[in-house]
């Protein structure tokens, strides 16, 4: 039986920057389908990158993201009874989700302030190369390395 097709969606760019990687990203924000609050989220935090750390946010969320996506990944393949994690490149669309995904992750894991405020502290760790994303990345890119002996297993 075959697989079904995957179909490329296409995304409207956001209402305030006109942006499509914003609107992407205001959709890994949401939440069971809250995307008025998540695009408040994601206003509000680049109105404090603006107003409190005073930095253009559109080229401190492309720096960030940028900064966190990364080159190489490892993936699980199953060779005559073994299974072997195979050091494989990154996608561009793969590598921008799974950078939204970490900065996201790594923002709602602290606490005590609220969603805009350490969504904002994120970026701005990861445009230093600072922060939790910024360690998981350089996890991942460690688990390859170690791993690059069985690169020959790429398929």
């Amino acid at each position: 039986m075959r697989r079904k097709r995957k179909f490329q969606r296409d995304i409207k760019p956001d209402p305030k920057y006109s942006n499509v990687t914003i609107a992407k990203f205001i959709n890994y924000v949401m939440k069971g389908g809250k995307k008025s609050t998540a695009q408040g989220v994601v206003y509000r935090t680049f109105d404090l990158l603006e107003k409190e750390y005073k930095q253009d946010p559109l080229n401190t969320f492309e720096t960030a993201v940028r900064n966190v996506g990364p080159l190489l990944e490892i993936k699980s393949r199953r060779i005559g009874g073994a299974t072997y994690q195979v050091p494989r490149e990154v996608r561009g669309d793969r590598k921008f989700a799974l950078a939204c995904r970490w900065i996201l992750a790594a923002a709602r894991a602290k606490k005590g302030k609220p969603m805009h405020a350490r969504l904002a502290d994120e970026l701005i760790l990861a445009t230093k190369n600072e922060g939790a994303a910024i360690k998981k990345r350089a996890d991942v890119h460690r688990m390859a390395e170690a791993n690059k002996a069985f690169a020959h297993f790429s398929w």
